[in-house]
């Protein structure tokens, strides 16, 4: 993207307008973009905040804000979004090692994971491929672990995607790319959103290359974690939106059934981005759990 490494992304919420905090990008893994808030500080632990499908980094504004007053935030642009959009390796399995690297890079221990949508995806990828032991919490926000319905599963996505239509949609998707982009936004909130949320998402999504969109779509709705759940030993937030019109809050209770540590966390006010919807008390469920009484 044509835009300087130094511009802050400006970030507009209910009644009124933030700006994220100006920070030089953090490169790793090859060009990796990560945004920085904050630092770290004994006894609080670091926060990597990995974004939704056709968005950015740069969403999580108001978490590195508020948060980044307390501990160090990352909040990296994954392969094919962002200012990452020329990384080569376009899919699930590539994030997840990057964020693997990063954490690595960074030698963060007890971090608290958050994975929005296809962060989520990210997240379990990470932990199937490189294990827990850097992490110290997992927050699933709006996600199912199987994108794509069929004759098992009819907990992903709310319009009865399979794959038969899935094709049909990427294929819709790089002929028609930007013009899905305020469908797309509108889609991941509430159906009644703040209108100046829900310009600033559109505007935002429609930056984003059609084709690398594609590429990660096809690997996201690849995925299948539903084995992996019931293997995960860390403590696990399940945040949904009430009114969310990509999931079924039956996808949250089924991972609650098979995830050993995992509590709900619902938002009456929200889509599919409580983050984004109601931050103040997204960012005080982070907040919870930061402390480390280990350190």
């Amino acid at each position: 993207m044509a835009r300087s490494a130094l511009c802050p992304v400006r970030l507009l919420l209910p009644g009124r307008h933030r700006r994220a905090a100006e920070v030089p990008p953090v490169n790793t893994n090859g060009s990796l973009h990560v945004r920085r808030a904050g630092r770290l500080r004994p006894g609080v632990r670091p926060i990597v905040l990995l974004h939704g499908w056709s968005c950015h980094g740069g969403f999580f504004g108001p978490q590195m804000e508020s948060l980044g007053r307390e501990t160090l935030v990352l909040a990296p642009d994954l392969p094919g979004h962002g200012r990452s959009s020329e990384m080569r390796a376009r899919t699930i399995e590539a994030a997840a090692d990057a964020i693997h690297a990063l954490l690595v890079a960074e030698d963060l221990q007890e971090v608290v994971v958050v994975g929005w949508s296809m962060g989520a995806l990210v997240a379990w990828s990470m932990i199937e491929r490189h294990g827990e032991d850097r992490l110290a919490a997992l927050v699933i926000e709006d996600m199912s672990p199987k994108v794509l319905n069929g004759p098992d599963w009819a907990l992903g996505t709310r319009n009865g995607l399979d794959a038969a239509r899935n094709k049909v949609f990427m294929r819709a998707l790089v002929a028609q790319w930007p013009r899905l982009a305020g469908a797309t936004a509108r889609r991941c909130l509430r159906k009644d959103p703040d209108p100046e949320l829900a310009s600033w998402m559109e505007n935002e999504i429609r930056k984003a290359d059609g084709e690398a969109l594609c590429e990660m779509w096809a690997s996201l709705t690849q995925q299948d974690f539903r084995p992996l759940l019931p293997r995960l030993t860390l403590p696990v937030v399940l945040a949904c939106g009430t009114d969310s019109q990509l999931y079924d809050a039956e996808a949250a209770l089924w991972q609650k059934k098979h995830v050993a540590h995992a509590r709900l966390a619902t938002f009456a006010n929200s889509g599919h981005a409580p983050h984004l919807e109601e931050s103040a008390l997204f960012s005080q469920i982070l907040r919870d759990l930061l402390q480390n009484n280990t350190a």
